[in-house]
């Protein structure tokens, strides 16, 4: 089949994007531009340069220059064209809803209020709700390789704005970070009503997506590809219908695999799990929703009902309500009556 044909399909596909680190979304022209604006200075003489830094060899290589790139990030307005950048570029993609990582802790801890923050993302959430017709939720994360006590702090931050958040997450560095570490602030955030996922079995073993299960009580876990080393939690996995939010791009880049050909995401539609499929950081792995769903469909040779699949899966995934999934799930059906590949 030709590129450009699979191409067309895929931008076609109604998508829901659940698992996007707004701070990952952070394009290098966006970047400079907002440096210059904040008379900062980054340590990349150009954006060619800082694109050449994009080589990672695994999960920490890559959390270096992230944080080192949200540095620049200080004004409310900086976070609102952040935010707004990547709403505009994935509504360019056929994204109608998306559900986004903020990570607080990267600003606070260099002091940056937590409502600056919020305050900034929030108001791009409602500009593209209102203009773009995108439909969103908010995730909260916890950094991993900070310690609990810190997460409780930020929880803390939270609470006059937890009308705008709709859950919390645990991300950063995941080997020697195992969920179980987090046990006490993930009690904690249920009970404030927020909806618990956590980052398990990415670069970490099995047993972390069991604890991220039976410790934390996540009902979803972000990535998960190490599941399929336990014929056990696939089991679980299936017959609880806990979806996994994978990002094949990623996955590539961060060496969680050596090439496309070896993503688990066939095997595991194969198995009955809710796989679904994102960009986690888009601007530093090479590609948004459109590209992430290409690159396996083209090394795996997925079918136009694999596809549909994971369409559909992306909604069921999702935290919107039964009557707009059904919209949107209908939607995707109908789309895929009408192409052929």
């Amino acid at each position: 089949m030709e590129s450009s044909h699979l191409e067309n399909i895929i931008q076609g596909i109604p998508k829901a994007e659940l698992h996007l680190h707004i701070e990952g979304s952070f394009e290098p022209e966006l970047m400079f531009e907002i440096a210059k604006r904040n008379k900062i200075a980054l340590k990349y003489d150009s954006i060619e340069s800082l694109k050449k830094a994009y080589n990672f060899n695994n999960l920490q290589e890559f959390l270096d220059i992230y944080y080192a790139g949200a540095q620049v990030l200080i004004h409310e307005q900086d976070f609102f064209d952040l935010t707004w950048a990547y709403l505009k570029k994935v509504s360019s993609q056929n994204v109608v809803h998306v559900e986004v990582f903020f990570d607080p802790q990267t600003h606070t801890e260099r002091g940056i209020a937590f409502e600056v923050v919020i305050n900034g993302i929030y108001k791009a959430l409602e500009k593209a709700k209102k203009e773009l017709n995108i439909s969103y939720k908010l995730i909260m994360s916890y950094l991993r390789h900070l310690s609990e006590e810190e997460a409780f702090k930020t929880l803390e931050s939270s609470i006059p704005f937890k009308h705008w958040i709709d859950g919390i997450g645990l991300d950063s560095s995941e080997l020697g970070n195992p969920p179980s570490k987090f046990a006490r602030i993930f009690e904690a955030s249920a009970k404030q009503g927020y909806k618990v996922v956590a980052h398990a079995g990415e670069e970490g073993p099995v047993e972390y997506i069991w604890e991220a299960l039976d410790l934390l009580r996540v009902i979803r876990i972000d990535h998960g590809n190490r599941c399929l080393d336990d014929d056990k939690l696939v089991h679980r996995l299936v017959e609880e219908q806990i979806p996994l939010t994978l990002c094949p791009l990623s996955n590539l880049e961060l060496k969680v695999i050596e090439k496309m050909e070896d993503h688990p995401v066939a095997e595991m539609l194969d198995k009955g799990i809710l796989a679904t499929i994102h960009s986690d950081d888009p601007a530093y792995f090479g590609g948004y929703m459109n590209e992430n769903y290409y690159a396996p469909a083209k090394a795996l040779n997925l079918t136009k009902n694999q596809l549909m699949q994971l369409a559909i899966n992306g909604f069921k995934a999702s935290w919107l309500g039964d009557e707009d999934k059904e919209k949107h799930i209908s939607k995707v059906r109908s789309y895929f009556e009408t192409v052929s590949l």
